[in-house]
């Protein structure tokens, strides 16, 4: 398309000094659409070009923040995933438990007796309207979760109906893209990726145009490449002379 655009600006010799503007308006269109439809796509692959270095790179590692309803099969999925190539480890850290809005009664009451539950609490916090408990190394959200359901049965006599768990994914950077599809199929999307792969998508992205910078840069180089056309002529017997005279100041 580029060539297209600087034989047009070729022409111009030939044409109406009054038409080089549209000359360079048809080049930045010709430019814009090159861009858009032919250079975009590649343009959005840059992220992952740019993290392939960092998934070569031996030892290093991504950390996946997984938040998972209460209804998946949690051992089902360490299971999964602990048997895939690149598996690091797989922590169920904390469980969130919906609740009510909380008048300040209920707060201070929920704030006293939720750290008696259960002595496998780690830590809890109790917000406006859910409690946010954090699990001790080797228990996991299923056991908290039934303590818990077991305790808010007997003082409420209701039964929970949802819950979430938040878990830590750690895997080979080489291998991110597995875990991803394998996670993927069950429906499950990381919520967070930490870690050198990620780190390099995320400061590529950064640093990347918008697609509609994107389509005017493209524009703006397809009408370059038609005033190059346009003074081909100059310039080149111009550059001759350039050339010309340094060699003759060398020989001197």
């Amino acid at each position: 398309m580029m060539v297209f655009v600087f034989s047009i600006g070729m022409l111009r010799q030939y044409m109406p000094k009054r038409e080089v503007l549209l000359v360079l308006a048809v080049a930045f269109l010709i430019g814009s659409i090159g861009g858009a439809f032919f250079l975009q796509p590649i343009y959005e692959e840059l992220p992952d070009m740019a993290s392939t270095i960092e998934k070569s790179m031996p030892n290093n590692e991504e950390k996946l923040s997984l938040d998972l309803s209460s209804s998946v099969d949690t051992d089902a999925l360490r299971k999964d995933v602990s048997s895939m190539k690149g598996f690091k480890s797989f922590d169920e850290t904390s469980i969130s438990i919906p609740m009510w809005h909380f008048n300040k009664m209920e707060h201070d009451y929920f704030e006293e007796i939720v750290g008696n539950i259960d002595s496998h609490y780690k830590n809890y916090t109790v917000a406006d309207d859910k409690i946010i408990i954090e699990l001790d190394d080797n228990y996991t959200a299923s056991q908290a979760l039934k303590t818990f359901s077991d305790w808010y049965k007997l003082v409420y006599g209701e039964t929970l109906s949802y819950a979430q768990i938040h878990a830590v994914l750690v895997v080979d950077s080489a291998n991110l893209d597995d875990f991803e599809h394998t996670l993927l199929n069950k429906g499950i999307v990381a919520s967070n990726i930490e870690g050198p792969v990620q780190n390099s998508v995320n400061a590529t992205n950064s640093s990347m145009l918008s697609n509609l910078q994107f389509t005017l840069v493209c524009g703006g180089i397809g009408v370059v490449v038609a005033l190059i056309g346009i003074y081909m002529d100059t310039v080149v017997p111009a550059y001759r002379r350039f050339r010309k005279t340094m060699n003759k100041k060398r020989k001197r």
